[in-house]
């Protein structure tokens, strides 16, 4: 494991009672007694970084702890983009991958539990491990990036515990007493302490999930007893109707349906790709696959998100013609493939584009899946049942990536959010610890013209918690992907919020750990001057050219384009159509795709509006 350096560190754990405890580590020997209710606690006065280490413990039983290190220990937490493991981007990083041997970064995944009654003490299970190409695939891949980063910055040990929930929102987070101050996330929680209710929602979501999914199988006709499986590669498909893909299937022609759509292409394959072992490369399917390649089952995936990457056999390709076969199951009515991703089969360099016209044919018809209610996104759980027991556990701080599943109720984030913040550092008992998080990544399409968003309004929510102290924000509207929840670039994700925690977290005076963020502004007669903090060595227009992504208003708050120029570190923004302007937005949209200030470190801005 990696302990906290630095003064005031704890270990604790239980005995009998009155029991005397004794732990010998780094050279000295502390004691302790098993209080009334059997807990033991030592602290440590100076830890110093360093290790590998060997604690004992005496309890009436000896125990010896290996290999621990000494250096900073980071909680990850938040949803999905925090949990969402390098293995998920191992194509993306492959070197950084095959490179990554660092016994001094370490990571401890927190295993999902949700609880509504009882704050837990322990966790049921987990372990402490080394950076390694095996084992790194498991790491959060922010997590890891971030602690890289720090690493090589500092060189003192790094260890990332990973308490992540996808899809959680911030109120699963919250402790009771944080509650308090949201009446109607207290009354949700307090449902969900009655054990027959919350066993009653559990059953009836295994119960609905189960029974959907075995009626439409049952009566899917590409898998129907007594005539040839759709899949089969002697199956003759020359009725089935034809659609261009990658795209929706109802922008193709056919009608929006929860159901099964059977598609099927026909390849060919060179003499040069046959005998080595091929990926196949499926972008992005809404909302489950199966896939077959020749009649042979290649892969599959439950739900949309993740990226299709299927290893396909050295002696599954032929010369000449081949046959790829997809299942794909919606369970809400809009299915098909998402369109600007990789469709394709690749050997050893050599690529086979597996983009335009399929076959395709309706298996099977029915109504969509029923909504279920997610125990674990309710409020109070997670914070029971997966922050709760790491409490005892001495921390250099928090690093946070979340906010997709708040979306459309950012004003209630605005309380939310630092009401989280001010509970963690309550209940860790350790002061106002480091507190940094990753604004949301553009995400949907891009609007031509000045739009509303509720992804704009999440960000400023979390751009205004930057006035709670010792917090930071990694700005990541450059980051994200228009057509994926979960953006792969992970990478500079990390490495901006390690810039945060050397300005925060470490004290760095000289790092420019932020891109510019909004100040203030004047009017000028048909001019709006506006003025920012952070803008390091300058501001600038990445890539060279016009700024863009600026809109500015009149008093009838209709924005327009607008034209934006720096002049001495400053914005002057202006249009023809508004004489006289009150307020400015930038990037303010769900994707502002195009938006380009930065300072000359490379940072991006954040987004903002004046009139919020």
């Amino acid at each position: 494991m990696v302990l906290q350096r630095g003064s005031g560190t704890m270990i604790c754990a239980r005995a009998a009672v009155g029991r005397k405890v004794t732990v010998n580590f780094n050279g000295k020997t502390y004691n302790a007694t098993a209080g009334t209710d059997g807990k033991w606690v030592v602290t440590f006065p100076e830890l110093k970084a360093g290790g590998p280490y060997t604690m004992e413990i005496n309890d009436g039983k000896h125990t010896a702890i290996k290999n621990i290190l000494i250096g900073d220990v980071w909680v990850c937490s938040g949803q999905s983009n925090m949990e969402l493991p390098m293995e998920r981007v191992k194509y993306r990083y492959a070197d950084v991958i095959a490179n990554c041997d660092n016994p001094a970064i370490r990571h401890f995944a927190v295993p999902l539990r949700y609880d509504f009654k009882t704050p837990q003490e322990k966790l049921e299970s987990g372990k402490w491990s080394s950076a390694n190409p095996e084992s790194v695939l498991n790491f959060s891949a922010t997590g890891y990036f971030f602690a890289r980063a720090l690493f090589e910055k500092y060189h003192v040990p790094i260890g990332l515990i990973t308490a992540s929930a996808g899809g959680a929102p911030a109120e699963a987070w919250l402790s009771e007493d944080a509650l308090r101050a949201f009446p109607n996330h207290l009354k949700t929680a307090e449902k969900f302490k009655d054990s027959a209710y919350l066993a009653r929602i559990e059953k009836q979501n295994i119960t609905v999930n189960d029974e959907w999914y075995s009626h439409i199988n049952k009566m899917d006709e590409g898998l129907a007893n007594g005539q040839k499986l759709w899949f089969d590669i002697s199956y003759n498909a020359s009725t089935w109707s034809t659609m261009q893909l990658p795209a929706y299937w109802d922008e193709e022609g056919l009608e929006p349906m929860s159901g099964v759509v059977w598609f099927r292409k026909e390849f060919d394959v060179p003499d040069s790709m046959v005998g080595k072992p091929a990926k196949l490369w499926l972008g992005c399917i809404v909302d489950n696959d199966t896939t077959y390649i020749n009649g042979v089952f290649v892969g599959s995936v439950g739900y949309r998100y993740p990226p299709r990457i299927y290893d396909i056999p050295d002696n599954l390709l032929k010369a000449g013609k081949n046959i790829i076969v997809v299942k794909v199951i919606s369970t809400a009515g809009r299915g098909g493939f998402i369109k600007d991703k990789p469709y394709e089969l690749t050997v050893e360099g050599q690529t086979i584009d597996l983009k335009g016209q399929w076959q395709y044919k309706v298996g099977a018809v029915c109504g969509p899946l029923p909504d279920q209610i997610m125990v674990q996104y309710q409020p109070l759980g997670l914070s029971n049942g997966m922050i709760a027991p790491l409490l005892d556990y001495t921390i250099k701080g928090v690093v946070w990536y979340q906010g997709e599943s708040n979306i459309g109720r950012a004003l209630e984030y605005q309380k939310l959010f630092p009401a989280l913040i001010a509970d963690w550092r309550q209940k860790w008992k350790q002061g106002d610890f480091p507190f940094l998080f990753v604004q949301l990544a553009n995400y949907l399409e891009a609007c031509k013209q000045p739009s509303e968003g509720g992804w704009a309004e999440l960000r400023e929510a979390q751009l205004k918690t930057l006035s709670v102290p010792n917090t930071a924000m990694a700005v990541a509207v450059d980051l994200g992907e228009w057509n994926d929840l979960h953006p792969l670039n992970k990478k500079d994700v990390g490495e901006r919020l390690a810039l945060a925690a050397q300005k925060v977290a470490y004290g760095d005076k000289d790092v420019v750990h932020s891109g510019p963020i909004y100040q203030s502004m004047e009017i000028k007669g048909n001019t709006i001057i506006l003025s920012f903090i952070n803008i390091g060595g300058g501001l600038v227009v990445k890539g060279g050219g016009e700024l863009r992504h600026f809109a500015i208003a009149g008093a009838d708050k209709k924005f327009v384009w607008a034209e934006a120029e720096i002049q001495d570190n400053k914005i002057i923004v202006w249009s023809g159509l508004v004489p006289n302007p009150v307020a400015v937005r930038y990037a303010w949209a769900d994707n502002p795709e195009g938006a380009n200030l930065y300072n000359k470190e490379g940072l991006p801005a954040s987004p903002f509006r004046t009139d919020g």
